[in-house]
């Protein structure tokens, strides 16, 4: 058992309370291992990384299944079985996949039953489509499982709360993914707009296309973008929203247009098509100046690693009732905008 904060926290931070890492036990990590650096308003990266803080080994070892195999679910395998300190708390058991793959790099497929019921498996990685989401969140909740998702959570507003109020019915961690807020240029965006005045912005996302069927109404497959805006502006209000496209081209455009609580505009376009390569243009206009562009800040490496990081420590009871409160808060905004996007587009029709 893990009797102090000292052996179960990260060094500054509060004890776990009533925490799964309580009832597996633990041990010291090795003082290589052990981070010396305070949290406090560290944000997101600096959370991602204080889990090499942790003072303590598990005894035992979540287990884990990868529901997925596509690019996210082969990233997230590959991290689970790579010696990193939040892997240390989790033991890969098994991937689910509609195919019949029968193992991929040495890890055994399971069937989806098999990881519902095992007791052996006590979180399962959602990375499929996005209109599966909800489905197989719902069933691993129910069946007691901790939950992480890559985002969006689910394709609507009401269902994500209701997935919500289940977890916390059943006492397990539903964590939806945000790796774009661990990334190099959102860390530069972050510095840049604090304690600015806002005038004016626009971001402008381009991609090839993705099947609506598959991915969800482009507000929600783009939901990272949104994510974006929301974080560096605060929450925001729908002013108008129009969706363009030509399907016997593959073409799409949404055009959303929003205003901050202080009503500044803002608009966020997604444009997809064959050929139209993967890129971001923003453009932020201040009282103190503007910003064009996003230049080279480095290298993204290592960002689900990093998102199983966070997710680590809230197995490990690491996050305040506040900090997740206030994820929850703008998750559930995001996704609401995104519903609220969908019916304007649609409305217009």
């Amino acid at each position: 058992m893990c009797p102090s904060r000292l052996l179960c926290g990260l060094a500054g931070s509060q004890a776990p309370v009533n925490t799964p890492s309580q009832a597996a036990g633990c041990r010291r990590f090795p003082d290589f291992l052990v981070s010396r650096q305070p949290l406090s308003d560290a944000g997101e990266a600096g959370r991602s990384q204080a889990v090499e803080g942790l003072l303590c080994l598990p005894e035992r070892k979540f287990g884990v299944v990868v529901v997925g195999v596509g690019r996210a679910g082969s990233v997230r395998i590959r991290d689970l079985r790579n010696p990193h300190p939040s892997s240390a708390f989790l033991n890969l058991i098994g991937f689910v996949s509609r195919r019949e793959l029968g193992s991929v790099e040495g890890v055994p497929q399971i069937s989806l039953e098999d990881a519902l019921s095992s007791q052996e498996v006590e979180v399962a990685y959602i990375c499929s489509e996005n209109s599966s989401h909800e489905d197989y969140i719902r069933q691993f909740l129910n069946a007691g499982k901790h939950v992480l998702v890559e985002y969006p959570m689910t394709l609507s507003w009401a269902a994500a709360r209701d997935l919500w109020d289940l977890a916390e019915q059943k006492g397990r961690v539903l964590h939806e993914e945000h790796v774009e807020l661990l990334m190099e240029e959102f860390a530069f965006l972050k510095k840049e707009v604090v304690g600015k005045d806002l005038l004016k912005g626009s971001l402008l996302f381009t991609a090839g296309p993705l099947e609506q069927e598959r991915f969800g109404f482009p507000a929600f497959s783009g939901i990272s973008r949104l994510t974006w805006l929301v974080s560096l502006f605060g929450e925001l209000s729908l002013v108008s929203a129009t969706l363009e496209q030509r399907k016997e081209d593959q073409y799409m455009k949404m055009t959303v247009c929003l205003e901050t609580e202080n009503k500044r505009p803002l608009t966020w376009i997604e444009e997809k098509a064959p050929g139209l390569k993967r890129n971001r243009h923003l453009s932020f206009h201040f009282k103190s100046g503007s910003l064009e562009n996003m230049p080279n800040v480095g290298v993204n490496k290592n960002i689900f690693l990093k998102d199983q990081n966070i997710f680590v420590q809230k197995l490990l009871g690491q996050f305040s009732e506040k900090e997740l409160a206030a994820e929850k808060k703008r998750i559930l905004h995001c996704l609401w905008l995104a519903e609220e996007i969908q019916k304007h587009c649609y409305s217009k029709e």
